[in-house]
């Protein structure tokens, strides 16, 4: 409540405006509301992740945005589930706290499987849960969730109509989307009332308060309603883009007459209603539990194994139309598959990891040298996964 007291409605272009003579004592040194409040780790196609530099201006928009969207405020009690690693940290801890909401903090015992964590959110009547669509699948299984939640919020992924289906007359349940170059969400989708698309999963919906979401294709021009085109992010939660030296990379960062545009590399279409749909990544980079990979930096760390001569990576569906990653290597020397998991363990996170390792005598190749894929054998995953 101090907070959108104090700041709400001000203008954030420059908080040196707010600092106070150090004589007073009332108040801390302010930062500028360009200067960097954190970076995020995101992965890189050229073997080095990239880092996303978000600023206190980028931050103070979502929690304004969150708050105008959710209402969360005094009585709401947020939980704290995610890793910090991951942008849906900033909504549970920032969103919730800086509006006047308290944060709720389970243990690592707490957290090891469904039953606990609900009884966790049940036992401190927590009232609302942000985080992956997975773990609203899980919830969908049980006869029943603690009374005490009000809202779901699911991000990170696409979410499916089968997910939630049984949930969905127990609580308010949001779909989201936003790259954590543009401040952990960018649109917000109501769910409960409205129906899945065709392929099964439900609309991203419109942009926040204080962003715009524009669909462009490849000469940046708009498309028309209901044709396919890139989703191009701006406003008050677009980052100052990449750290280091990444200057091919912040070419997604483009200003114009004094606005920048994200192009978040995600292809949509916009529906009558006026909503957004999401449809699958214009490159390589794939989601993978909630989390993007880019396939040719795994690729590119399993070739630098010195027991391996050659290998890649191709991405299938299972059964639920959720991604999984393939290795395909040829030996150098006779090796170990435990060994070589744990030399990628070392500069790839768990879910870069591919979930199948296939050994051959050679990759196959057409009449141009390239790798034939329809050559490849698949191994099929079912669709439950271990989350």
């Amino acid at each position: 409540t101090k907070f959108n007291e104090r700041f709400k409605g001000m203008d954030l272009t420059d908080l040196d405006d707010l600092k106070k003579s150090e004589a007073d004592g009332s108040d801390p040194m302010w930062i500028k509301s360009e200067d960097p409040a954190y970076i995020l780790y995101t992965s890189g196609s050229t073997g080095r992740p990239k880092g996303v530099c978000v600023t206190p201006k980028n931050v103070l928009h979502y929690i304004w945005a969150f708050e105008h969207e959710f209402h969360i405020g005094p009585g709401d009690r947020m939980l704290q589930y995610s890793v910090c690693s991951f942008d849906i940290f900033v909504e549970e801890v920032f969103a919730s706290l800086l509006n006047g909401a308290c944060l709720v903090i389970p243990n690592e015992a707490e957290k090891k499987d469904l039953s606990s964590l609900m009884d966790f959110v049940e036992k401190n009547a927590v009232t609302i849960i942000s985080g992956f669509p997975y773990l609203l699948e899980e919830m969908n299984h049980l006869p029943s969730i603690p009374c005490s939640l009000r809202l779901l919020i699911s991000g990170g992924d696409v979410l499916r109509g089968s997910y939630i289906d049984h949930l969905l007359d127990q609580v308010v349940i949001y779909n989201t989307y936003g790259p954590s170059e543009t401040t952990v969400c960018a649109s917000y989708f109501k769910v409960n009332g409205s129906k899945v698309l065709e392929d099964g999963t439900y609309p991203i919906g419109k942009a926040v308060l204080g962003s715009h979401i524009d669909l462009w294709n490849d000469q940046d021009h708009p498309v028309k309603d209901g044709e396919v085109g890139e989703i191009i992010i701006s406003g008050d939660g677009v980052s100052l883009g990449y750290i280091g030296n990444h200057s091919q990379e912040n070419k997604a960062f483009e200003k114009k007459g004094g606005t920048t545009y994200y192009h978040s590399g995600d292809l949509g279409y916009k529906l009558k209603d006026g909503n957004l749909a999401f449809l699958h990544r214009k490159d390589d980079q794939v989601m993978i539990l909630g989390k993007r990979v880019e396939v040719m930096e795994v690729e590119a760390k399993l070739n630098q194994i010195d027991t391996i001569e050659e290998a890649i990576v191709r991405v299938y569906q299972d059964e639920e139309h959720l991604s999984y990653m393939i290795a395909y290597f040829v030996p150098k020397t006779k090796c170990s598959l435990s060994k070589i998991v744990d030399q990628l363990s070392e500069s790839l996170t768990y879910f870069m990891i591919p979930s199948y390792f296939v050994q051959m005598k050679s990759l196959p190749r057409n009449a141009n040298g390239k790798i034939d894929d329809g050559l490849l054998p698949v191994v099929l995953k079912v669709g439950d996964l271990d989350v």
